[in-house]
């Protein structure tokens, strides 16, 4: 079921600031409008009545303002993103949120009222495994944990216990040390596993057999209640029901949550596994 979030809205905040593509617009600066619709859970300052439960709605419009006074892009479609993401995470309250960036003084030559950006982004949860079977595994584990926590628009919520398994898909290695954790994250799955394979990479992870030994194994499990299939990804994890290795610390952080195919939660996939 697709939550329902509450909303505070800006509507129409206009700034003159200094984007475009051509020189004269960077140089000259114009008008923008820009349009917020903040989702959020506005219970708790509905019943305390206390701004300290809520986003400000005075204080982002003049964060909005500042922000799009001292930075310039090219493009609207860059500025509307990077606002986006810079609220988001100044707000921690908000769970995501509507921008819609307005050139009113767009310089094409024809008479239009304007032209818009709209785009909507959410925090999202994902489940990621973690192995390792190589050199310093605790070592590799601990700066995989450490370098996702830092990536900007993340934050580990919750990591499970390191466990000893043995290894899987027949090739003859060392035992991996293996965990899982949720990350909060603003990325979408492609510029997450993007950022996994450059944490694999800096621990020198090399692709040359099929299951074989590795310093460091990054896999998204599962991104919220997502179903998709792409060239390079699956989400969820096509084997994850299968992997006691996956199931178990999984189920140490996340027993209820479900998977999205089987709608089972993973404690009860762990029981079934190790039964």
């Amino acid at each position: 079921m697709k939550k329902l979030y509450d909303k505070i809205h800006i509507r129409n905040l206009e700034v003159f600031a200094n984007h475009g593509v051509f020189p004269e617009e960077t140089r000259l600066g114009q008008k923008f409008l820009v349009s917020l619709t903040m989702y959020m859970d506005t219970r708790p300052a509905g019943s305390s009545d206390d701004l300290s439960e809520s986003v400000n709605y005075g204080d982002v419009s003049s964060f909005i303002t500042s922000y799009m006074k001292e930075h310039t892009f090219k493009l609207i479609e860059a500025a509307a993103e990077n606002l986006a993401e810079a609220v988001l995470l100044r707000y921690p309250l908000l769970n995501g949120l509507t921008l819609e960036l307005k050139k009113p003084w767009a310089p094409i030559g024809l008479p239009l009222e304007d032209v818009s950006v709209e785009i909507t982004r959410f925090w999202h949860n994902a489940y990621l495994g973690l192995g390792s079977n190589l050199g310093d595994k605790k070592g590799y584990l601990d700066q995989a944990v450490k370098s996702l926590d830092e990536t900007r628009g993340c934050s580990v919520s919750k990591v499970s216990s390191y466990i000893v398994t043995e290894p899987y898909g027949g090739v003859e290695q060392d035992d991996f040390l293996n965990a899982c954790l949720i990350l909060r994250t603003l990325l979408s799955p492609h510029q997450l596993l993007d950022r996994l394979h450059e944490i694999e990479q800096a621990a020198h992870r090399e692709r040359i057999v099929r299951w074989g030994p590795r310093t460091l194994d990054l896999d998204i499990l599962m991104y919220d209640d997502m179903v998709m299939e792409s060239e390079n990804l699956i989400i969820p994890h096509v084997e994850m029901h299968l992997r006691e290795f996956v199931l178990k610390p999984l189920a140490e952080i996340a027993p209820y949550k479900r998977h999205p195919v089987y709608q089972k939660t993973i404690a009860q996939l762990a029981a079934e596994i190790c039964d």
